[in-house]
């Protein structure tokens, strides 16, 4: 993977590699705007998704995802009838084929009461529209990620190359061989950095979703949270570098920038 000095990512589209993340997967789709409906569908469908299911409202939503198998329910608040998080607890309470499948609310409703309503209701992720499509896929890539390691026994170590990160005892090791390691030290905000970052595998995660998993005691997005992490972002590559050198230069920055708003813990595992 080629990079820039200041971790930007030159030729290779981390998003271009959601495809097989998407492969055969199915969405559940509960949106009552036609084009905003249609606009999400093709991108889901472009990204690699084998099918959208289009829901107006959220009786025929339930019907469906109480008898279908989906990988990931896509929510609005605001629809004729049921709307989704009716639709949703519904769901959860009642059991049916999908009713573990992750929940990501997108909905106009962003204040941070509808949002803790929508969490405490059974939604995985909470978006307030409008919302790019970068973030959209990056969040529901996440959920799918999510949704495999509940399948993993608890404490499994994440290993990239010669990193292996502990999420139990909070510690990231670089492996120098022979049997040798070197315990990287990481503020308890760098490390929660560096765990979400490289439970990506590769992907991308945007700054917005490092933000609400790592800034946790903030109830809300400031204005200048960009500039915050970047910052931290760039203090963070730095601390990487001094205590890994053994990596050499063409490695570093381990954490590099795709696209404008997301970042990426470069893949050591074919190196």
């Amino acid at each position: 993977m080629d990079g820039h000095m200041d971790g930007t990512i030159q030729d290779d589209d981390p998003f271009a590699r959601l495809g097989p993340v998407f492969a055969g997967r199915r969405a559940l789709l509960l949106e009552d705007d036609p084009a905003l409906a249609d606009h999400v569908a093709e991108r889901l469908t472009a990204a690699g998704f084998e099918a959208v299911d289009r829901f107006e409202a959220g009786e025929a939503a339930l019907e469906a995802a109480g008898r279908a198998p989906y990988d990931i329910l896509i929510l609005d608040r605001l629809t004729a009838g049921m709307d989704g998080l009716e639709m949703l607890k519904r769901l959860r309470a009642g059991g049916g084929t999908s009713s573990d499948a992750p929940a990501l609310m997108l909905t106009a409703l962003g204040g941070e009461r509808q949002k803790v309503e929508g969490l405490l209701g059974g939604a995985d992720d909470y978006l307030a529209k409008p919302v790019g499509d970068e973030e959209l896929l990056a969040r529901i890539a996440a959920q799918l990620r999510r949704a495999a390691r509940r399948a993993r026994p608890a404490g499994t170590e994440l290993v990239n190359g010669p990193f292996r990160l502990s999420p139990g005892a909070r510690t990231l090791r670089l492996d120098l061989g022979g049997g040798e390691s070197r315990l990287i030290d990481l503020s308890p905000l760098e490390f929660a950095i560096v765990a979400e970052l490289m439970g990506a595998r590769g992907q991308p995660v945007t700054k917005t979703m490092l933000w609400d998993r790592c800034w946790v005691e903030w109830r809300f997005l400031p204005d200048n949270f960009v500039n915050v992490i970047d910052a931290r972002i760039s203090a963070l590559r730095r601390r990487l570098k001094e205590q890994a050198p053994e990596l050499g230069e063409d490695l570093h920055p381990l954490i590099v920038s795709a696209r404008s708003q997301s970042l990426i813990f470069r893949d050591l595992s074919a190196g």
